[in-house]
């Protein structure tokens, strides 16, 4: 993560962010080229090691990343046991780790948590740093749709929605997740508040949480092409989704693949 989280999100983001169709098998295909060049992985903004883990599980040398200490916490746990595994805590646009690495990940939209071009620059500089000659980066943001930008910059949608409920590891109850977007068009920013409630089987309300406003950059396709070749980067692919699709209007996602020049 980019942005220190509470412990509610600590919490309940094993099941709030689930993997994307497709992502693993996608990072799985890259790691598995790195590992038999003999290299080394970095994820910038882990959280919880949901892909470091499953990539070091493939006995590829991995780091995590993150600024969260409550979140490594939960990682260093997962992670019990196994030996090629590493975690940092650390700044994503300020880190020095002392060595370089083959690829580098920053996957679930952890870039976004970078608001201004000096912040974007400086997270890019110093991935750019951190890898090898001729390594890569791979970035994964949203595709935003930029009719729901609008309608919540002209203050639609400003109220919870509810996202979904689902049922955590040995709890009896069910968890019930709402967001509450807004956004600012001068700044390209997408903000969320997040609420968990806690559903008793007989289907009341037990408790209710909600986390602090997130704040999120909206990148457009150009922009984060000018800012990979600002920051010494050659652009290799940008796809649409995991499954390597060309980037439609449609598209949820774009996923770039760069080369550090």
């Amino acid at each position: 993560m980019g942005q220190l989280v509470s412990e509610h999100e600590v919490q309940f983001y094993d099941i709030d962010v689930p993997d994307w169709p497709g992502e693993i098998d996608f990072y799985r295909t890259m790691a598995i080229e790195v590992k038999n060049q003999g290299g080394s992985i970095l994820e910038v903004g882990c959280g919880t090691g949901r892909v470091a883990l499953q990539l070091a599980r493939e006995e590829i040398s991995v780091v995590g990343l993150d600024l969260s200490p409550a979140m490594l916490g939960v990682a260093r746990q997962k992670s019990l046991g196994l030996s090629n595994i590493r975690w940092a805590e650390g700044d994503m646009q300020a880190f020095e780790l002392g060595e370089h690495f083959d690829l580098i990940l920053i996957p679930g939209h952890s870039f976004q948590f970078m608001l201004t071009p000096t912040d974007q620059v400086a997270c890019l500089e110093c991935i750019h740093r951190h890898l090898n000659t001729d390594g890569k980066l791979v970035i994964h943001v949203n595709h935003d749709d930029l009719s729901w930008l609008g309608g919540l910059s002209q203050g639609k949608g400003t109220g919870f929605e509810l996202v979904g409920e689902y049922r955590k590891d040995a709890m009896r109850e069910a968890v019930r997740k709402w967001n509450s977007w807004s956004y600012e068009d001068s700044t390209q920013t997408a903000s969320v508040i997040t609420a968990w409630e806690i559903i008793g089987e007989d289907g009341t309300v037990k408790a209710r949480e909600e986390a602090v406003k997130k704040r999120l950059h909206c990148v457009f396709r150009f922009e984060m092409e000018h800012l990979l070749a600002r920051t010494g980067f050659k652009v290799d692919a940008l796809y649409g989704d995991f499954f390597r699709q060309d980037l439609q209007d449609t598209s949820p996602d774009m996923i770039w693949v760069a080369r550090a020049r």
